[in-house]
């Protein structure tokens, strides 16, 4: 039987991830696709003709019993109203990264769905990517030996996205570059690691580079539709670093929406006494076997990781079992992230 669901948002994220990879699932049906703005929606109806309805209001979805889940693809700072909503509308939820905009808020999500029985994945995609699926898998079978330190390096040269607007403003983003980018790489770590749990973390964060939106120089630009540099706000990090301590390995980390150095880095370093590997965010990597000197790169298939992660989901919420991107699994990279931000404030490591 094919699932009901919603699209809550038709922005950047539902045209370029969710709504394609739901128009290639045979057993659903996008019966709305819902924003505030009703021209993006209709635009995505003319984008993904398998959308049924157009919607301005998304509780009008959530009060359709019809409707088996939704895809809550909002801006970061309703991210815990829309699912809360429709937790308690009884509805499947898988609410795009970050969770919420903080720790507390995000945990009370949790306990919210676990409580009323329905599944909330997050759209951590990376953790079916298949070179990520692979690394796990490489640490299980022991090929690294002891992983002792992860290297995440995710930088680019003068970005920054949609300056002036949602992305650059901290009350409705809850950050930059770190909760934008960062959470995708410490997520991916943490899942490799297998459940690892933190310790302490440290953090520093900048915002130098657009302090006069107006004569900010860039590059690329993208969500520059919802740009405003003459009446908004950039207050958010557009470099960041900082160590973090688990008990299974620590990890090391830097990452810039925009810097004056002219490289683009964007890779994970894995460490082990055994082993070592180096990813290329998003392709293929390489891996080092200390016991023979041998490297040699992969050139393993990597299927679309959205329309994976959209499947499972499917699936989890026909077979009732949590998958690797349900909110329990994911609650520990929020910590972090909620973490990493509190010792950047506070000027100061926090301890867990």
């Amino acid at each position: 039987m094919s699932k009901v669901v919603a699209v809550i948002g038709c922005g950047r994220i539902a045209n370029a991830a969710h709504l394609p990879a739901l128009s290639q699932l045979e057993d659903v049906r996008i019966k709305y696709a819902c924003d505030i703005i009703e021209e993006k929606a209709v635009k995505a109806k003319d984008a993904f003709p398998k959308i049924e309805n157009v919607i301005t209001d998304y509780k009008v979805a959530l009060a359709d019993k019809e409707v088996d889940a939704v895809f809550v693809c909002t801006p970061n700072y309703s991210h815990y109203t829309v699912t809360m909503d429709a937790i308690k509308a009884g509805k499947h939820v898988l609410c795009e990264k970050p969770i919420t905009i903080n720790y507390k808020l995000s945990k009370e999500m949790a306990d919210a769905a676990n409580a009323a029985g329905v599944m909330l994945n997050i759209g951590v995609c990376n953790r079916h990517n298949r070179s990520i699926e692979l690394l796990e898998q490489y640490n299980r079978e022991g090929k690294f030996g002891k992983i002792y330190h992860v290297v995440c390096t995710f930088r680019k040269f003068r970005s920054i996205p949609g300056l002036g607007g949602a992305f650059t403003t901290k009350a409705e983003s809850g950050g930059g570059v770190l909760i934008d980018w960062g959470i995708h790489f410490l997520d991916l770590v943490l899942y490799i690691l297998g459940g690892a749990k933190l310790k302490t973390v440290t953090c520093d964060a900048y915002c130098e580079m657009a302090k006069n939106m107006k004569d900010y120089k860039y590059t690329y630009m993208w969500s520059e539709d919802t740009s405003d540099v003459e009446n908004g706000t950039n207050d958010v990090d557009d470099f960041i670093s900082g160590y973090v301590r688990t008990d299974k390995a620590n990890i090391s980390f830097n990452g810039a929406w925009a810097q004056n150095v002219n490289e683009d880095e964007m890779y994970v370093d894995i460490c082990g006494d055994k082993g070592g590997a180096r990813l290329s965010y998003r392709g293929q990597f390489k891996f080092s076997d200390a016991a023979t000197l041998e490297t040699y790169t992969t050139e393993h298939e990597i299927p679309d990781m959205y329309f994976c992660e959209d499947k499972a989901f499917i699936e989890a919420i026909t077979t009732g079992v949590k998958d690797k991107s349900h909110i329990d699994y994911v609650l520990e990279s929020a910590k972090l992230l909620d973490a990493l931000y509190q010792s950047a404030d506070k000027k100061e490591e926090i301890s867990f």
